[in-house]
Order: C-alpha cells, then sequence, then structure tokens
C-alpha cells in the first residue's frame, strides 16, 4: 500500500473518510487509557499531529510488544488503519490502527521529552531540537517568509540576482569581515585579500543600474563580537535596489514589503502562528494584523533625540544629537511611544554607511531604519550617494582604499540615476513574526562567537 502524506490526509478528510490507508512518522505524543491508546505522530508534512487510536481489546488489538515499544516519544513508526473523523473535532481525522510497524527505535536516553525543555538546552542539541514543536513551527514560518519574500519582488517586477559570497570589498566599511586569505596574500588562490560577504548590496547595485530593480537573498556574514540576542556571525539578508527611486519612494516598497509578508504568512501557517501567540507572545496575531492594516509612523532623527531626551528613562546609553541609537532607545520609540513600527528618517553622516546620499544640510545623509515593537532595528534603508566626488571625499575620509571600489565608483561616472535600496534580516523579520526572543532560535544552527555546533 502506498503511504498517504497526513497532509494530504488532513487536507482530503472527506475522501479519506472509511478508507484504509497507510501513514508513517515519528512519535509525537502519547498516552493511555484503560482499553485504548493513542499517539500523535507528525511525518513533517504539516504541523498538527495525526491521532492514532489503539485498541487494546478485540479484532483489531495490537500485540503488546508492539504496543509498549510504539509508546515511546521519537520512535518512528508505520501505521496501517481506517480513517475516521476525529473524536473532539469533526472537521478533523484520526486513524483507527489495524497494524503498527516499528521502523526506527528510539534510545531511552532521547533528549526531547514530554517535560518542558528549556530554548537554553536545546541550543546544545541543534541536531535534535527541530523535532519540537517550536522548531517545526519556527522552521514553517521560515520558509513561508522566504515564499513571501520572493512572492513580493517578482510580483513588482523585481529580479532575483545572485551576488558573490567571496568579495574584495567591505560594503560597510566596518571591518567587520570574515577573512578568507592569509594575511600575506601573495601566492594566494585569489592573488588579493578577500572575505566572507557582509551585504550584496555594492554588485546588486550594479545589476539594477541595468536591470532597474533587483533584489538579492541569502547569506552574509559578520566577524563582529557581539555576543547578544540579536547578532551572529552568519545570516541571512533580503538586498533591494531600485533605480529611479528616492527615499521616499523605497520606504513605501519597504512598508508594502513588510506587509505582505505578514499578510502571507498569516495565511500560509495558521495553526504555527497560533502556537506562537498562545506559547511566545500573546495577542501576536491581532498585534501582526494591525501592523498590516495600519500606516507606520515616520520621523526625523531629531525630533526622535527630542523625544527620547524628554522621556523622563534614564537609558544606559545617554542620548544627544549625533549618537547611533541604540536598541533600548529603539524599543522605546516602538513599544512605549509610538506604540507601531517607526522609520527614524535622516540619519547623521557619522553613524551611517559611506554610501549613503548626502542631504544639503552637511549633517545628515538620505538614510532611515525601520524599527518595529519588542525587536528594534529590521531594515536598513538609504537613498545611494550619485556624486562622485562627494562619494571619494567621504570614503577617504574613512580612510578606505578606492582601489577596493573602483568598480563601484565607475557607476557613478557612466550614466548614474537616482536609486535607494534596504536590507532585510531575514531572522529579525521571524523573530518578530513569532515572538521568539533570541536569534540564536530561529536558525536551525546558528553560528555566533564560541558556537560552531
Amino acid at each position: 500500500m502506498e503511504q498517504t502524506a497526513i497532509l494530504e490526509l488532513k487536507n482530503n478528510k472527506d475522501f479519506y473518510i472509511g478508507k484504509d490507508v497507510l501513514v508513517g512518522g515519528w512519535v509525537k505524543n502519547f498516552r493511555e487509557s484503560k482499553a485504548t491508546s493513542f499517539l500523535e505522530i507528525s511525518d513533517g508534512s504539516t504541523f498538527k499531529p495525526l491521532q492514532i487510536v489503539i485498541q487494546k481489546e478485540g479484532n483489531n488489538k495490537i500485540d503488546s510488544i508492539t504496543l509498549g515499544q510504539a509508546l515511546q516519544l521519537g520512535v518512528a513508526v508505520l501505521v496501517h488503519g481506517v480513517v475516521v473523523s476525529a473524536y473532539n473535532n469533526a472537521d478533523d481525522a484520526e486513524i483507527n490502527a489495524t497494524k503498527i510497524e516499528i521502523i526506527g527505535h528510539c534510545a531511552a536516553d532521547y533528549p526531547i521529552q514530554k517535560k518542558k525543555t528549556s530554548l537554553d538546552f536545546l541550543r546544545t542539541i541543534p541536531h535534535l531540537r527541530v523535532r519540537t514543536n517550536t522548531f517545526t513551527a519556527m522552521l514553517r514560518v521560515r520558509n513561508a517568509l522566504s515564499m513571501a519574500i520572493h512572492d513580493f519582488f517578482q510580483s513588482n517586477n523585481f529580479l532575483y540576482v545572485h551576488t558573490p559570497i567571496i568579495t574584495g570589498g567591505d560594503a560597510e566599511g566596518a571591518g567587520e569581515a570574515f577573512q578568507v586569505t592569509a594575511p600575506d596574500f601573495q601566492g594566494d588562490f585569489f592573488g588579493a585579500p578577500a572575505s566572507l560577504t557582509v551585504s550584496g548590496q555594492l554588485e546588486a547595485e550594479e545589476a539594477a543600474m541595468a536591470l532597474g530593480r533587483v533584489y538579492t537573498f541569502g547569506p552574509t556574514f559578520r566577524a563582529e563580537n557581539s555576543n547578544t540576542t540579536r547578532h551572529v556571525a552568519e545570516f541571512w539578508m533580503v538586498e533591494a535596489e531600485a533605480a529611479f527611486m528616492n527615499l521616499d519612494a523605497i520606504m513605501d516598497n519597504a512598508t508594502a514589503m513588510i506587509k505582505h509578508i505578514i499578510n502571507y504568512v498569516l495565511q500560509h501557517c495558521p495553526a504555527e502562528m497560533a502556537f506562537f501567540d498562545s506559547f511566545y507572545e500573546k495577542g501576536l496575531v491581532a498585534k501582526l494584523q494591525t501592523v498590516a492594516a495600519n500606516a507606520f509612523v515616520r520621523v526625523g532623527y531629531a525630533e526622535a533625540i527630542d523625544i527620547l531626551q524628554k522621556s523622563g528613562k534614564e537609558f544606559k546609553y545617554p542620548v544627544s544629537w549625533g549618537v547611533d541609537l541604540q536598541t533600548e532607545h529603539e524599543r522605546y520609540l516602538t513599544d512605549e511611544y509610538f506604540k507601531k513600527p517607526v522609520f527614524v528618517v535622516n540619519y547623521p553622516s557619522g553613524v551611517k554607511a559611506f554610501y549613503m546620499k548626502q542631504n544639503a544640510d552637511g549633517r545628515t545623509v538620505a538614510a532611515t531604519d525601520l524599527l518595529v515593537p519588542g525587536i528594534g532595528e529590521i531594515i536598513g534603508c538609504s537613498e545611494r550617494e550619485t556624486d562622485y566626488d562627494k562619494l571619494v571625499s567621504v570614503m577617504q575620509a574613512r580612510g578606505m582604499n578606492l582601489a577596493n571600489y573602483e568598480h563601484y565608483l565607475a557607476l557613478r561616472k557612466y550614466g548614474s540615476v537616482t536609486h535607494s535600496g534596504y536590507g532585510l534580516g531575514l531572522e529579525r523579520m521571524l523573530m518578530y513574526l513569532t515572538g521568539i526572543t533570541n536569534i540564536r532560535d530561529v536558525q536551525l544552527h546558528p553560528r555566533a562567537v564560541g558556537e560552531l555546533r
């Protein structure tokens, strides 16, 4: 008999009612009564498990040895039986078992048990934590999030381009790149210093100057010795670049993207989102629905500083014009003052990247960060500097090696146009969607300071 996926069975319940089927999966839960045993199994095709009803008496009795082996978390089983409506939910299905086969025993020291297990402990067993409800739900939402990103950009005439992972320049100019060449690179594979990319932006700009609208979506790396709940060494970035868009236009696009992502995930992952609403952030779904239905705030950096200074709060990091906003500042603006996502616009040039367009005031750049409640910064966005001389001047002032950016600078000489872009950290967006508060818990295998499992 051909095996039926649990998702297929649940989605087409009326068709399968009364039919003999074969399903497989891992035991997620079990319980017993005097005459009946119950298994909940999952084959990974859906978040909600399938209940298996096992009679201890009568014609369909399962032998005690097999039953004893099946009543263990983590065991892999094949179940033959008849599909019926679930006893406590007529819209769902369950199976009255006629035969059970044990196809994968599970050792007694299996660490995923019924008792609640901390996320701290689960980080020590990344190869097994994916079997918990938290991580199966998270990865299913991560999958939907990734699909939503592609769906949005493809629907808005952005072309997907693949930018290099190994590069010769630091897009952020912060010197936090992982080197892939020896300090003395003479005779090295590339014959020049090379590092893992911190951003695909510079190459994406090249593509935008021919294709108009592009996006790149892939892994990026930061050698930043920052052991916080929001930082890891390897993470995924979505980066969009659009020719003929100024800062206001690209903020409109970023807003539309965030709202599309939220609506897509809520539509495609209702069970998973209900789980996170119940166990990680009460009111999560309602919050996201509100965000998707309402406008985002836009506030100037100077006004944001004024709000922070007048807040009466005692911040760990003092606030004054010219400082880069810290997480505590961002959280006050989003969580307490505005209570919704906020674009902070026109930052001081000294705290932003070299490539951002200089404003007429000579002090600020056409840059914005999108801050969201519970997380802080989730998108970095700016209009790019198109003036060759201004760009060179900033790079020289920062001690950057212009030879490493020769091709990037050349874009300003050959038909340059107003263009803007932004980057969205996939993991930070996933934290916002799920209510999970540590970035290490929204990745399969996190890579962070001192952590390589």
